[in-house]
């Protein structure tokens, strides 16, 4: 269920794959994502099983209305019974409160200031890195009391640079604003590597990346893939403050 969870002085961070719940086909099993198609009480269950094998309190789980865009919540706590925000990125200060991001081929982003307690985490695809949802979310960290210098991140299983194949205009516009993301397919096609660039973005503002998951979700059958199989369920990536800050 679990595919890695590592602590850094006070911040967890944590993603899945897909087994290990309860959703049939095409979502099976593990699906966390709301609004793909699957049954409610499904993904209710997957997200109360994910959050408790964590020892999180499925309650205090904060979910994002991803759009590809830029925006970034400050949260203290879930959204209640009103609509869920569309944005891209959320941040917070409260220990116990669990930052989620969802994925099934874009590039999981949780960030951490162990030190301040600050978190967040970001959903970075294609639009969403060219847009700048990642120096618009650590600017929010920044904005909460956060140090770059002291700003964690990792990144999670997501479409590597030698599968996302794209058109050759569309390598082009994307490397105009991140040439790390310039990249060709194993067969020698223009690709994007998302994470590259991700990565990139990070270290110009002076985020350490401890960490690069070697994962690609179109190749691996653990992993939900829209690239490869279009109808299909999420992957979650998960950061949150313990309450002690040990």
């Amino acid at each position: 269920m679990i595919l890695h969870k590592e602590s850094a002085s006070g911040a967890h961070f944590a993603f899945t794959n897909r087994w290990g719940g309860v959703s049939a086909a095409p979502y099976e099993q593990l699906n966390l994502g709301g609004s793909v198609g699957d049954e409610p009480d499904a993904v209710r269950t997957n997200r109360g099983l994910a959050a408790e094998s964590l020892g999180l309190d499925p309650a205090l789980v904060v979910w994002m209305n991803q759009v590809h865009g830029r925006d970034v919540a400050v949260v203290d706590g879930p959204w209640g019974d009103g609509d869920i925000p569309a944005v891209d990125a959320v941040a917070t200060t409260r220990p116990g409160l669990a930052l989620a991001v969802l994925t099934a081929d874009c590039t999981p982003v949780l960030l951490a200031d162990p030190v301040e307690g600050v978190i967040a985490a970001a959903h970075a695809g294609r639009p969403g890195l060219v847009a700048g949802v990642v120096p618009a979310v650590v600017e929010s960290m920044i904005s909460l009391g956060a140090e770059t210098s002291r700003i964690v991140a990792r990144t999670g299983p997501s479409v590597c640079g030698r599968c996302y194949e794209v058109p050759e205009e569309m390598r082009a516009d994307v490397a105009r604003t991140v040439p790390e993301a310039w990249s060709t397919t194993s067969w020698g096609t223009p690709a994007l590597d998302i994470t590259a660039g991700v990565r990139a973005q990070l270290a110009r503002l002076g985020v350490q990346m401890r960490e690069n998951s070697h994962i690609c979700t179109l190749e691996s059958a653990d992993h939900f893939s829209y690239r490869r199989d279009r109808t299909t369920g999420r992957l979650a990536g998960y950061v949150w403050l313990g309450t002690d800050r040990t």
